[in-house]
């Protein structure tokens, strides 16, 4: 079959042949209609992410939409390695597969699963998330975070705070559902002031940033909550750093509850389900995406391009 292929580390795939997978009890062979090339993806093809194994060679993809041989159309995730969503055909879990609604398209279910799955678990499942609480979206001017702003208004926020460092897109976050904006590209003092405008109220902060960022926040939050129930702070990215350092001001004087938000953290039933929960608010809520749509043979020029904020999904 016709794949994207790579054959190893900090190699960009190439598209040529790759054997097809063979039926095993327990999988499902799906046929593959679409596949998001997400910031996962290209980092556990790389083998920087945390479930990258360095096997090699691999097919990228951590997620996607086909059809079984059945002919039902399913989304799934995290196919069997060495096969990914990046080919004609793939091997999945069978509990790893999920209905896809009538009425969402497989291009734009590929386009969701990562980033809408994400928010949604992170919102719901971590969190706890109550209707009329507060969020700040920490990063949100990217795919992910603009996808949880509408999720966070779907779920019931009274009030949704976003931050970001592009300025242009923090001007359409206000379209998607956020309340108010933090430009990150402030200078330190006028940062943390714009912060410490909104952290008294806070009830949950996701943040897809980590590093200087995440400490900016956190330093803003303490001694700010006002809230009788401790501050619910989910990390569910490090698009800023892979670490962070946690003030002792903000755990003397704040209330807060610091946890992740990834396989581990959760576990793979509540991933699903937050999955299936993705696709069915698409069915009945407009979730805005923007995508760029290229067939798989282009996946070798396409794997380092920029997306300008557009989620590339690959088509056979």
């Amino acid at each position: 079959m016709k794949a994207a292929v790579v054959l190893g580390p900090d190699q960009p795939p190439v598209y040529t042949d790759f054997d097809d997978p063979a039926p095993r009890s327990g999988f499902t062979l799906v046929d593959v209609t679409a596949s998001a090339l997400s910031t996962a993806t290209r980092a556990r093809a790389i083998g920087t992410h945390y479930l990258a194994d360095g096997a090699f060679p691999l097919v990228p993809g951590i997620d996607g939409v086909g059809r079984t041989d059945t002919g039902q159309r399913v989304g799934f995730l995290l196919p069997e390695p060495p096969f990914g969503g990046m080919a004609a055909r793939t091997l999945v879990r069978d509990a790893l597969c999920l209905p896809l609604p009538d009425d969402v398209g497989d291009v734009p279910a590929a386009a969701l699963l990562n980033p809408g799955t994400s928010p949604v678990a992170a919102l719901r499942t971590r969190a706890g998330l109550r209707p009329g609480e507060t969020v700040l979206i920490n990063g949100a001017t990217g795919i992910t975070g603009q996808v949880a702003v509408q999720i966070a208004q779907h779920l019931g926020a009274g009030r949704v705070i976003a931050t970001g460092r592009d300025a242009t897109a923090l001007a359409r976050l206000a379209e998607l559902g956020a309340d108010d904006t933090v430009d990150l590209t402030l200078e330190p003092d006028a940062l943390h002031a714009a912060l410490r405008r909104h952290t008294g109220d806070l009830d949950v902060v996701l943040d897809y940033l980590a590093g200087s960022p995440t400490e900016a926040v956190l330093a803003a939050i303490a001694g700010r909550h006002k809230r009788g129930a401790p501050l619910r702070y989910v990390v569910a990215g490090a698009a800023a750093g892979a670490a962070l350092t946690v003030p002792t001001s903000v755990l003397a004087t704040t209330p807060i509850h610091l946890m992740g938000s990834g396989i581990g953290a959760l576990q793979v039933p509540e991933l699903l389900q937050a999955a299936a929960d993705v696709l069915q608010i698409a069915s009945t809520t407009e979730l805005h995406i923007d995508v760029d749509e290229r067939p798989l043979s282009q996946v070798a020029e396409s794997w380092a391009a920029t997306q300008d904020r557009r989620r590339v999904v690959f088509t056979p």
